[in-house]
Order: C-alpha cells, then structure tokens, then sequence
C-alpha cells in the first residue's frame, strides 16, 4: 500500500510551500508587509531549461506591496532559499525572477515517489469538490458512429478521464436528440425496411429517407416482433411505435460503436423526455418572469423581401444582453421548440447537479456557443448559481489514404464508421491519432501513417519508448538483473534529465485539467518519450551509456529501475488517454 497522499505529491507544490515559508518569515521580520498577496505567485519551470529547474516571479509579485526594489526584494528571498539543502543555486534574472537548480537528491526522491505511487503517480486532488458535467458525442440516433462523430467522442472521454485524475467528479453525458424531425425520418426508413422484410419489394429508397444498409437489420427485429399488422395501417397509428424501436435499435448500436473504441456515457438523457416533462416550458416561464424572453418578429433573412417572407411574432431570447448579435427564438410558429428553446432547457437541467458543464460540439456549431452560453448564464444565475460553462469545439477530421482524401455522405449510406476504422488500425491507434493535434486545429487521418514506424508517427513513437522499456526489463531479468534504487546516487546528469522530464506530469495533469486540454497529455508523452530515445540512442555509440552494463550490476540496476518508472509515467498517461501501453511491438 502506498504511504504517500497521491494527491498531494508534486514537485512544484512541494517548492511552493518552501517559497511560501520563506515569504511567511519575510514578513515576521517586517521585510513584507503582514498578510502579503500572494495569489499570483507562481513556482514552475523556466520556458529555457538552461536557466535552471524552477523559477519564481515572488519578488516582482511582492515588491509593490513592499515598497521594495524588486531586485533587492529577489535577493532576500534567495539568501533564504539557498540556505535549504534541496536548493543548489538561487539566481536572480531581468527583473527580479529567481532561477533556482536543485540538488541531485531531489529528483532521485521523485524516481522514488514514482515508484511508489505506481499507478496513482500524478493523481491531484485539484478538483476536489467540484463536480463536472461533460457531455460529448451526442450525435443524432439515425445511424452508426461514422468518422464525424469520432474526434469530439476521443476528446471527451479523455477530458473526462483526466478531469477524474485531477480530483473532480465527472458526470459523462450524451444527450439524445430524439425529438427532432430527423427521428420521423428514421421511423420511416426503419417502416420501409419492415415492409422488406416482410417479403415487399421496395425497390430504390426514395429521396429524403436513411439509406443505409444498417437499417435492414432493424427492419427485420420490427417484423419479427410486430408480424405484419401495420402493414396496412396509417401512418399515425404506426409512426410512434417505429420511432421509438428505431431509436433504441440505433442506440444499441452506438453504444456498441463507441465501446469499441472504449468509450462510456453515465447519462443518456432524452430530448423527448425533456419536452414531455414540460422543462423548456419551465425555463421559459422563469425567463419570461425575468424579461429574458418577449414576444418579438425577427428581421427579414439576408436576401429577402416582404413578398417572400412573412413576419411572424415569436417567443425571443433576450441573447444579445450576454453578446451575442442577436435575439434569438425559443419556437417555431407552429408552437414546437426551436433547438435552442429544448437546448437551453436541457442545459438548465445540467446545471442542478453540476459545478460546472463542458460541451464538446463540432467546430460547425460554433455560432450557436454565445447563446446557449447566455442562456445557461441567465438561467443558473438568476436561479442563484454561478456555473462555469465551456464549449469546445472541435474540427472535422478528413479522411485519406496514402495521401489521397476519401469521401463520405452519410444521406447516401456511403461512410466510414468508427467499427471500420477500429478494425483496419485498432482502438489505440484511432484514441492517440485524434489526441496529438489541439482540437480545434484541423487534422488529417491517413490510414496508411498511423501505422508507420517512424518517428513523424506520435502513436508509435510513444508506443516504441514503453516497448523498449519492457524489452531492456526483460533482457536484464534473463541476465539475473532486476531493478532496484539500492544505488540510484550512481546515476548521472544524462539519466537526471531523463527523470526531471518525468516529474513534469504531475503539473501537467493539473494544467491540461484546469485549460480542459487533454491534448496535452499527447503532446507530453511525445517529448518524454523523444528524451527516453535520446538517451537510449546514446549507447549505440558508447557502452557505457547502455542500460544494462557489464560487470557493473550496481549501475546497471539503477538504469534499470529508472526505465522501469519512465515506463510507469508513460502508463499513466496512456491510460488518462484511454490507450493501452504495449510491452512489445
């Protein structure tokens, strides 16, 4: 059992606390003023790593206050931090940063820490307290999880992941768009294919109808279950049977889908669910009680005249109080709820059992973010909640082969689902490709690169760097080699780097977690294991750079135990990212 707080162990919390005592006993000698502000006081890397492991900007923060040069103020803080065995060196730069170096013994105690918290290494309790809402995927029940779907699906099951590692409880939400016309239209598609089953020739889909094979299937269930008694009945009577069995077949579905690639909701909530329980109707009685909503006619559409439209006096959300360039409806003229009016109300309904909702949406839904994020402000702050809101959006991925684009239409049946794509290159090539770009930059996956062994590939990359690690571990357990920390003061500034790159994740996992960036954990893992390779490659030329060193067991079970725990970071940031580390490749 682990004897450290997981939670609580990091580097740069540790030095922190040091800088915080030293400004503690600054102010009992009447240097600083009593009860300094210290909240924009920071301890964490130089952006050169030539000028030492940490920087603190105290002195600049302070000196105001102090009524103190900043330099000067600097100085004091360094004669006392120099006087702490864990600090080398304390340099004062520019203004008034001190660069501090520490001690060899200090990231040797990290390699031990990580050794020790195994599996729980990077775990923060940040967001303790807090409890998050992420919703994410939320595609419209009509079909398969194609390639459009796959990205936002990657992102939010990662942030979510990386959101529980830092501390928060995380709800993960799908929101069930069966409420909206588009589920009539599968009702309808899923009828024909009933009526095929039942021994009917349909011939061509007509127009405007799903396509797609997947809904013979459905076709067949509903047949086997309903025998051939609507066959001849009127669409009403048939229509809300259909629509409800069409959706829970392509819910079934999509579960499955996303299992493959590892993913999990705990919600499922139901548009249609929402508007039976009368919520929109509920949100917009308290907006009307609050003048957030009037009777209003919107202005003409670009492009027409009054003879081609013609006004109609609708419910408005008052969104351009919160930014947004205009008021926005909450229902159509025929009294049924505008996406935005359902939308806003499901929103609401988040926001009683969260601290905060993240929204992962395609980069297409981007002009809808300034109202719903108006409307969930007014509403949760006039119920009496300050609830934090994100959106993030998130670019369509194009598809290629060898370099040449494939094109896809959903309308046409014609797509590539994220089943095939798991199947041609596997779940963790899919979750690593969709992580090691910032999502809302655009990105090309190529079926042919994600497999490449080479260095420009990041999955194999990092893959390679834990395969390795396993490989040394093997080859020195054949030769009665084991790791061990039994000698770990043999180890010199070449392997020290390797281990002040590893003690890096514990803040990372804070700062991707509070930007709500998993990305980074991609981009982490790349240049930790870019610093392992680089090491490694430094015994092709020179043996005594290798990991296992003839006649020398002491050494060698230092470097051995070192590999082991770079291994163990990069486990854990695989695992944040849903992908699994290999051993062997």
């Amino acid at each position: 059992m682990n004897t450290m707080t997981p939670e609580l162990h990091t580097l740069h919390a540790t030095f922190a606390g040091k800088v915080d005592a030293v400004l503690s006993a600054l102010e009992r000698e009447g240097v600083l003023p009593p009860d300094s502000p210290r909240t924009h006081v920071t301890v964490e890397p130089p952006r050169d790593p030539s000028h030492g492991d940490l920087a603190t900007n105290a002195a600049m923060v302070l000196a105001k206050s102090a009524a103190i040069n900043p330099r000067e103020l600097a100085g004091k803080i360094a004669e006392k931090l120099t006087a702490d065995p864990d600090v080398v060196t304390a340099e004062i730069a520019g203004p008034g940063f001190i660069n501090l170096r520490l001690s060899d013994a200090v990231w040797l105690a990290e390699l031990a820490a990580i050794a020790e918290l195994g599996g729980d290494y990077g775990r923060s309790a940040s967001g303790t307290g807090v409890t998050v809402n992420v919703e994410y995927v939320s595609a419209n029940p009509t079909g398969p999880m194609h390639m459009g779907h796959c990205r936002g699906a990657v992102v939010g099951d990662a942030l979510a992941s990386l959101l529980e590692f830092a501390g928060h409880k995380v709800t993960r939400e799908y929101y069930v768009n069966d409420a909206g016309s588009q589920v009539d239209v599968l009702a309808r598609s899923a009828y024909l294919r009933y009526r095929e089953a039942l021994g009917e020739d349909i011939g061509a889909i007509p127009e405007g109808l799903y396509p797609g094979d997947y809904l013979v299937a459905v076709g067949q269930a509903l047949a086997k279950e309903l025998g051939d008694r609507f066959l001849e009945e009127p669409e009403q009577e048939w229509l809300p049977i259909f629509r409800a069995q069409s959706v829970a077949a392509m819910m079934d579905l999509i579960r499955a889908d996303l299992a493959l690639l590892g993913i999990k909701h705990d919600v499922f909530a139901s548009e249609a669910a929402l508007q039976i329980a009368g919520k929109p109707a509920e949100a917009e009685a308290w907006l009307r009680q609050h003048d957030l909503v009037y009777d209003g006619v919107l202005e003409a559409p670009k492009g027409k005249t009054l003879e081609d439209w013609e006004p109609v006096e609708l419910p408005l959300f008052r969104s351009t109080r919160f930014g947004d360039d205009q008021d926005r409806p909450i229902r159509k003229s025929d009294g049924s709820w505008t996406y935005f009016g359902a939308d806003l109300a499901y929103h609401f309904q988040k926001a009683e059992h969260a601290d905060a909702l993240i929204d992962i949406w395609g980069a297409d839904h981007s002009g809808t973010v300034k109202r719903i994020k108006a409307a969930v402000a007014a509403l949760t702050e006039g119920a009496g909640r300050s609830i934090a809101f994100d959106v993030k959006l998130v670019q369509m991925v194009q598809l290629m082969r060898a370099g040449e684009p494939l094109k896809m239409s959903k309308r046409s049946g014609n797509f590539i689902t994220i089943a095939d794509m798991v199947e041609e290159v596997g779940k963790d090539v899919v979750r690593f490709t969709m992580l090691s770009r910032k999502p809302e930059a655009q990105m090309e996956f190529d079926f042919a690169k994600v497999v490449e062994a080479s260095k420009d590939n990041p999955v194999f990359y990092v893959q390679y760097a834990h395969a390795r690690i396993h490989s040394t571990l093997r080859k020195g357990e054949g030769e009665g080699l084991v790791p061990s920390p039994d000698h770990l003061a043999m180890l010199g500034a070449e392997e020290l780097e390797l281990v002040k790159h590893a003690a890096q994740f514990p803040r990372l996992v804070e700062a991707a977690a509070q930007a709500r960036e998993p990305h980074r954990l991609a981009f982490y893992l790349y240049d930790l294991a870019g610093a392992f390779h680089a090491y490694w490659n430094l015994g092709n030329d020179n043996p005594g750079k290798r990991f296992i060193v003839a006649q020398n067991p002491e050494l060698s079970g230092a470097r051995l135990f070192l590999a082991s725990q770079i291994g163990q970071v990069i486990r854990n940031g695989l695992a944040l990212l849903g992908v699994v580390a290999v051993e062997e490749m």
